[in-house]
């Protein structure tokens, strides 16, 4: 089943950390967390993770349940399987698709997704999990735009029609629909 949260701004917005919080299927205390920095490649991006891992944190994640991992080697099948979220940071959608390419990943999570786990994607996390990039992870058709002052409306969203976030609003994939809300 897809659980697939997609974000600007991760978890500002209390609903979004709430929805995540309600897709988990075991106590806070005991989730494990895959932290993907890849994307953060330039300062501003990386002055952007402490925020991304408070997201994590305080949802009552402990540290040491959070792993991060910058995609500069495959991880395993069976590895990323002892996870039950990835949570993909910001920065570069170029970088993170050509990594993502490169390392030819998309198997392997979209086996993880498969099986229940949850993919959030913050910004560049988000834009490469959609159709927008052709090197992406192409959850959706759909063509992602995020950190927009005009979102799209909150409710179903049709296939091929282009999404926008604003930072206040997600995206929620599922096996049979597309939900945007705030």
């Amino acid at each position: 089943m897809k659980k697939i949260i997609l974000t600007s701004t991760g978890f500002d917005n209390e609903n979004i950390k709430n929805k995540f919080i309600s897709l988990l299927d075991k106590n806070i205390n005991d989730v494990r967390i895959l932290f993907v920095i890849t994307a953060a490649n330039n300062p501003d991006a990386i002055r952007i993770l402490s925020n991304c891992l408070d997201d994590l944190t305080n949802c009552g994640i402990p540290d040491e349940n959070i792993t991060v991992y910058d995609m500069h080697k495959l991880i395993s099948q069976n590895k990323i399987n002892d996870y039950d979220a990835i949570y993909v940071c910001g920065g570069s959608t170029k970088y993170l698709t050509e990594r993502i390419k490169e390392l030819n990943i998309k198997p392997v999570i979209d086996k993880f997704i498969e099986k229940g786990g949850i993919y959030i994607g913050v910004s560049a996390g988000s834009i490469c999990a959609s159709g927008s990039y052709k090197n992406g992870l192409n959850f959706i058709k759909n063509k992602l735009d995020v950190h927009c002052t005009k979102g799209s409306q909150n409710g179903l969203v049709k296939t091929n029609e282009n999404i926008y976030l604003t930072d206040n609003q997600a995206l929620y994939i599922s096996d049979n629909d597309l939900i945007i809300f705030e």
